[in-house]
């Protein structure tokens, strides 16, 4: 995925207004409530908790797409 600015503010609005966000990363798709971006090295990576309260983290590298579910 080719990440404009566009969908990093799509995914930060997320983050302030708690919205859920699908996200598919190697053929899986994951249901997450986005809590941070967090800077690793020479990327970053979404970091959200699912509904069982587990917290996974996606470098946006590994990110195939994404939508929010508001």
């Amino acid at each position: 995925m080719q990440w404009s600015p566009d969908a990093v503010d799509r995914l930060e609005r997320a983050i302030v207004e708690g919205a859920r966000v699908q996200i598919w990363r190697r053929g899986t798709e994951y249901m997450v409530v986005p809590r941070q971006i967090r800077s690793r090295g020479p990327g970053d990576e979404l970091v959200g908790t699912t509904n069982t309260g587990d917290v996974l983290s996606f470098p946006f590298e590994e990110i195939e797409r994404y939508e929010v579910v508001w």
